[in-house]
């Protein structure tokens, strides 16, 4: 049985996104939370992540002194075993299911912190233009650790952009990919609140945008990518192999 309706899957064809809302119970929530504080506090000891809003850079001071802050660990599920048994977390899997099929494999999941007062913007962009997937059809989600709106760093997404790529540039400031695409309209944008531990779901080509936090309060997001087996990596055309980093989720024999 779907974990879906019919309704609901419909919808995510048609717009590229799926809010489902809270899905985590507050004890797992709170574990998480302690968890991923934890592992942000070892990553800026021991330089092992990213900050987004500056140019890619391996200085230590750099990245944990600049102005502004989008910090990102690519891979938690390799260094917490809490991250771990979330990718396995049934009723993540049974959404993505509904909407990939039975055979789910970890394309990666990332950490995406935007600290109170100075967390920066993620521009416009669609995931597969920084991945290059063949097929094009992989899903994302997205689960808050924080209560998130507008004012604190919420998902933006414009329904139907997920029907076409678009032309992307390299930013001159940072290494995001930024769009540039004739005819992608903002105004349309949907804004995609959530309470802590709450998710939604995105095709890897839909349009999406989170801005500054410049509150008081953390936003804390963690991102679950999942793909199908025989997806290509299309700079290489090599097949994506299963493997302890892209680990089947759960295969239908």
């Amino acid at each position: 049985m779907s974990a879906l309706s019919a309704e609901q899957i419909h919808a995510f064809q048609k717009d590229g996104y799926l809010k489902i809302g809270k899905l985590l119970e507050d004890d797992h929530i709170a574990t998480l939370q302690k968890e991923y504080d934890r592992e942000f506090a070892l990553a800026r000891e021991n330089n092992r992540f990213r900050n987004l809003a500056i140019s890619n850079t391996d200085e230590l001071s750099e990245k944990n002194n600049a102005p502004t802050q989008m910090l990102q660990i690519m891979q938690v599920c390799e260094r917490n075993m809490h991250f771990r048994q979330l990718i396995y977390h049934e009723p993540i899997l049974d959404i993505a299911q509904s909407l990939l099929g039975p055979n789910l494999q970890l394309f990666h999941d990332q950490a995406l912190f935007k600290p109170a007062h100075n967390g920066d913007a993620v521009f416009w962009h669609q995931d597969n233009a920084y991945w290059q997937c063949l097929p094009a059809n992989l899903v994302s989600c997205w689960l808050t650790l924080d209560d998130v709106d507008v004012s604190n760093g919420a998902m933006h997404v414009i329904p139907g952009s997920h029907l076409q790529a678009h032309d992307h540039k390299k930013s001159e400031q940072t290494d995001a990919l930024l769009d540039h695409g004739d005819g992608v309209d903002t105004s349309q944008a949907k804004i995609i609140d959530l309470p802590a531990g709450g998710v939604m779901f995105h095709h890897c080509q839909t349009l999406h945008f989170t801005p500054p936090n410049k509150t008081d309060r953390q936003r804390r997001a963690f991102a679950i990518h999942f793909m199908t087996p025989g997806t290509k990596a299309g700079r290489t055309d090599e097949y994506l192999k299963v493997s302890f980093d892209r680990p089947m989720l759960r295969m239908h024999i």
